[in-house]
């Protein structure tokens, strides 16, 4: 079996390098894209190389500086106090890396897999995690959404994927010229007029039914769901919220359904959003939290909540 231990065992010494200054450079416009964290950086976490939260000026271990930095981050990976199985995760996310920049049919990171028999789960996880990191979300979904894995990063999927939900963009962003960045710019001030597409984050969702650890976390999914379809918003209130948030969550709903984020085109949305949420059998206490909304809550200085309250009122006859 291979003795990953040994450098030359498990890195090419000819070839493209991933880890060049143009290499480093991509990896980190991608993280500074995730708001300074990549999953590779939650798995070194999990190993104790890095705290994913780290304030500190030191330079993180990855992406490794040439291939001195390579030899530095390998020796850290196999000294760590963790099992063979996660070392060799690693290893096969940075030859993951390797085969990126070699070509299309290098093949460094299975082979690595095969000659260390590391079970397929494993392979599949940080496959799906490297996707994510490159922005490649459905292709990471194709891995990730699996039934053999674990649900240990999927808060943190689930919330990328809501926060970087748009019409239709996933690509990474580049290195580019002066003139590249100003078209990327324009782009995406005409992105955020657009309705985002929640399919990947929600089919994600409703595809592995993770228990979500995390508040903040099923606020963005819950956000998500209400965006798409308010008859659904409600029945994950009533079915899959805890209880003590569905007030908060159905006043979030309501948020959602007069909001103006889009000067171009809330008026229609807002219509229809608010015929949909006052047209369904709400319950007392969902009518009672909708009035309370609007007259002691955010919504007491919106036209759009009063509106939505009197268009309630007239369908209740009340």
């Amino acid at each position: 079996m291979l003795d990953f231990s040994q450098f030359a065992a498990v890195f090419p010494t000819d070839g493209p390098k991933p880890y060049d200054s143009a290499g480093v450079r991509e990896i980190e416009t991608l993280r500074k894209s995730f708001d300074g964290i990549l999953f590779v950086d939650r798995v070194l976490g999990a190993l104790g190389l890095e705290q994913p939260d780290a304030a500190s000026g030191d330079p993180r271990p990855y992406p490794p500086r040439g291939d001195s930095g390579l030899r530095a981050l390998h020796q850290q990976i196999c000294s760590a106090k963790v099992s063979a199985h996660a070392k060799l995760s690693v290893l096969y996310y940075l030859l993951l890396d390797h085969d990126h920049a070699r070509s299309s049919r290098s093949n460094l990171a299975d082979a690595l897999a095969d000659d260390a028999g590391l079970p397929s789960n494993y392979q599949i996880l940080m496959r799906g995690l490297w996707h994510m990191d490159r922005r490649e979300f459905p292709l990471a979904l194709e891995h990730l959404a699996h039934p053999s894995l674990p649900a240990e990063f999927a808060d943190d999927v689930l919330a990328v994927l809501v926060r970087h939900a748009s019409s239709g963009d996933a690509t990474a962003p580049n290195s580019c010229s002066a003139s590249d960045q100003q078209q990327q710019q324009q782009q995406q001030q005409q992105q955020q007029y657009q309705q985002k597409d929640y399919t990947l984050a929600l089919a994600y969702y409703h595809t592995i039914r993770p228990a979500l650890r995390s508040s903040e976390t099923l606020a963005l999914l819950f956000t998500a769901v209400a965006r798409t379809s308010v008859p659904e918003a409600l029945r994950f209130i009533r079915t899959l919220a805890p209880e003590h948030a569905r007030r908060a969550l159905f006043e979030r709903l309501i948020a959602v359904v007069i909001e103006d984020d889009d000067p171009r085109a809330v008026e229609s949305r807002a219509r229809s959003r608010g015929k949909q949420l006052s047209s369904l059998p709400l319950t007392p206490d969902e009518d009672r939290w909708l009035a309370e909304y609007v007259s002691a809550g955010e919504g007491r200085k919106s036209q759009r909540a009063r509106t939505l309250l009197q268009m309630r009122r007239l369908v209740t006859g009340q």
